[in-house]
């Protein structure tokens, strides 16, 4: 289910996913309106007499009435309103001027020609954009442009990162005996940034029940998904099977038949995601692209999964059946080849990826030129 839909004004809705339809209060342009500078005529009046007596200008944002004689031309600007009784502006490079009296000699000038009809853009009460619009910066400017302030939109999820284990030290500081550095809320807090989603905040914990079900509890106060990064196996240490269910989550799955990734857990509680995703780095942000990515989708309305192909494989490839294997790749625009260093523990081959190569479960071996679907990763 999406998240509920707030009211937002255009300014902070950017991006965003209309949740309503808006209709137009009122007519755009709320008059006629000239398109060009040049002269407003009256074409049946040029017509009839061919020479025009220039009177008055009518620069944009006149607000004045003006009256008008269909024997006379006015002076008009881009943006003026056209006056009545006057139907047709005549280019400025298209005319002469001689003592006030205004020479057309445009051979193709036609009755209407560079005016803005009252309600050209929209009509008061049609319809300017339907729910599932996405808010793209010419959508914000066109609702802009009708004098929308505020529309209701799904937002973006609020995301809490809450990352586990003794071992881990913070980038920058000294390696102690036993410790590896911490790296997976950076990947995950850039993977969510690449996706313009940026309340997200991390939170740390102790390979401890009581600790761990704490900081749970307390990401989910301000979180619409949370993200666990390891403890989802079933080791001594391992509590976030515990945690979860001490906090109310019902779970929904836990563990996968797939490569890298397989101990992935998912709970819910009421419209609470939360996601228990293996510790290591490479199982992480694979488990991130194929699972977290969709739920947000879901969540937001907004087109943000991985784009799929089929295509063919660069090279012979084997393993065993039983698990769905996602391995780190790079598409050239024609074939998609597979790279080393695919441990789990391993990103330097992710850094260097721009796909995911997936080989079903059942799948033992994949020949050189066979088509294979990848997943491309966000650019």
């Amino acid at each position: 289910m999406p998240l509920t839909p707030v009211q937002l004004s255009l300014a902070t809705a950017a991006g965003l996913v209309l949740a309503t339809d808006v209709f137009a209060e009122q007519d755009i342009p709320a008059f006629a309106q000239s398109s060009m500078d040049g002269y407003a005529i009256s074409f049946n009046g040029w017509k009839s007499s061919n020479t025009l007596i220039i009177n008055g200008e009518i620069p944009a944002g006149f607000g004045e009435s003006l009256s008008f004689d269909p024997k006379t031309a006015v002076r008009i600007f881009t943006g003026a309103p056209v006056p009545d009784g006057a139907d047709t502006v005549v280019m400025q490079e298209k005319v002469t001027v001689e003592n006030d009296t205004l020479l057309i000699g445009d051979e193709n000038l036609s009755q209407g020609l560079n005016v803005r009809l009252k309600g050209s853009e929209i009509k008061a009460g049609a319809l300017a954009l339907a729910a599932g619009t996405v808010l793209s910066p010419a959508a914000i400017g066109f609702l802009a442009g009708i004098g929308i302030t505020h529309v209701n939109a799904y937002p973006k999820p609020t995301v809490g990162i809450i990352v586990t284990g003794k071992e881990l030290q913070q980038p920058g500081r000294p390696l102690q005996p036993g410790q590896v550095y911490e790296s997976n809320s950076a990947t995950l807090t850039a993977a969510l940034a690449q996706l313009h989603i940026q309340q997200v905040t991390v939170f740390e914990a102790d390979d401890d029940l009581d600790i761990l079900t704490g900081v749970l509890q307390n990401a989910l106060a301000q979180s619409d998904v949370v993200l666990l990064t390891g403890g989802v196996s079933v080791g001594d240490y391992d509590f976030v099977l515990e945690a979860s269910a001490k906090c109310g989550i019902d779970k929904l799955f836990h563990r996968i038949q797939q490569r890298p990734g397989k101990p992935l857990y998912f709970g819910k509680k009421e419209n609470q995601l939360v996601f228990g995703l293996p510790g290591n780095p490479s199982s992480v942000l694979t488990c991130f692209y194929e699972y977290v990515l969709p739920a947000l989708q879901l969540l937001s309305k907004r087109a943000i999964g991985l784009h799929k192909l089929q295509v063919p494989l660069a090279k012979d490839f084997r393993k065993p059946a039983g698990l769905t294997h996602f391995l780190k790749g790079f598409y050239d625009g024609e074939k998609a080849a597979t790279l080393d260093a695919q441990e789990s523990y391993r990103l330097s081959s992710f850094a260097k990826a721009n796909c995911l190569i997936k080989i079903e479960q059942d799948i033992t071996h994949c020949n050189a030129g066979e088509l294979v679907e990848i997943h491309l990763l966000p650019g």
